[in-house]
C-alpha cells in the first residue's frame, strides 16, 4: 500500500520514468542485490532517458516533416546516386547544425531529395534540435495569410529561433515580390547561425535567375552558399509510381498556435 502511494506521488510529480524504474526493480529479484545508491542512480537514469524520448517526440511532431519515418540509417546510397554513405554519415554526425552549415540538395524529380532532407532533419531532432518543414510553393499563400492577420512578425521570430529550417521544392514555382522579400528576411535571420536545408530540381547555378530580383538574389545566395554543403542526387527515379502522400507538412499558421521552441 505504501509503495502504491509512492508510485502515485511520483507520477503526480511527472516522474513517470522513475516510477517505471521503481516498478521494474520491485518485480526483479536481481535488483534487490544492488545498493541504495545504485538503485537510485538507475531510477534517475531512467527518468532522464524518459524525458529525452518525450522531448524528441515533441520535436518531431512540431517539425511537421513530409516523411517523418525517414532516417539516415535507411538512406539508399547505391552506386551512381551522387554521394557515398560514409560521407553522408560523416556529415550527419558532424556539427553542421551547431555551425549553421546550409545543406543544398539538388536533383531530378523522384531522386529522393525530400526524403534525404527529412532524414537529416529527423536525425537533428533525435539529437535534441528543433526543426521545421516548409514547402516553398505554398509559402506565398501562407505568408499572405500571416500578413493579413498580423502574425508575420511572430512567425518570423519563431522561425529564427528554430535550429533547422527545411525549405522543400525550392524553385518549383515563380516567386512574387512580397514572397521574395519575406524569404530574404527568413534567410538573413539564420545566416551563419542556424542551418537551412534546401531541396530543388533546379541546379544551384540557376537559383539566381529563379529568385528574380538581382539585388535580393545576390543577398540570399551569398548567405546560403558562403557556408554550405552540396549534394547533387543522380540516377533513376526512386519513385515506382505515384508519389506517396505527405504524412505531415509544416504549416506557418499552425506554428503560430504552437511555437517550435520546446
Amino acid at each position: 500500500m505504501m509503495m502504491n502511494n509512492t508510485l502515485t506521488q511520483l507520477r503526480d510529480l511527472t516522474l513517470a520514468g522513475m516510477a517505471s524504474a521503481v516498478e521494474e526493480q520491485l518485480s526483479s529479484g536481481a535488483s534487490m542485490g544492488l545498493s541504495f545508491e545504485e538503485r537510485l542512480a538507475l531510477m534517475v537514469d531512467r527518468e532522464v532517458h524518459h524525458r529525452g524520448d518525450k522531448r524528441r517526440a515533441v520535436l518531431m511532431k512540431k517539425a511537421g516533416l513530409k516523411y517523418p519515418q525517414a532516417c539516415i540509417e535507411d538512406v539508399d546510397s547505391r552506386v551512381g546516386r551522387g554521394f557515398e554513405r560514409s560521407s553522408l554519415m560523416s556529415l550527419a554526425l558532424s556539427r553542421w547544425v551547431e555551425d549553421g552549415t546550409a545543406i543544398l540538395i539538388s536533383g531530378a524529380t523522384g531522386s529522393g531529395k525530400s526524403w534525404l532532407a527529412c532524414a537529416l532533419a529527423q536525425h537533428a531532432c533525435r539529437r535534441g534540435r528543433s526543426a521545421l518543414y516548409v514547402r516553398v510553393p505554398r509559402l506565398a499563400e501562407d505568408l499572405r495569410v500571416l500578413h493579413g492577420n498580423g502574425g508575420f512578425s511572430h512567425w518570423l521570430q519563431a522561425v529564427a529561433r528554430t535550429d533547422l529550417l527545411l525549405l522543400d521544392n525550392w524553385g518549383l514555382a515563380a516567386l512574387d515580390g512580397p514572397t521574395r522579400a519575406d524569404l530574404m528576411e527568413v534567410i538573413d535571420d539564420r545566416a551563419g547561425t542556424r542551418p537551412t536545408i534546401v531541396t530543388s530540381q533546379l541546379p544551384v547555378e540557376h537559383w539566381h535567375a529563379w529568385i528574380g530580383d538581382a539585388t535580393i538574389a545576390d543577398a540570399i545566395l551569398d548567405r546560403l552558399l558562403s557556408r554550405s554543403h552540396r549534394l547533387n542526387l543522380k540516377g533513376q527515379s526512386l519513385r515506382p509510381g505515384k508519389a506517396a502522400p505527405a504524412t505531415a507538412e509544416g504549416n506557418p499558421m499552425e506554428m503560430i498556435k504552437d511555437e517550435i521552441a520546446v
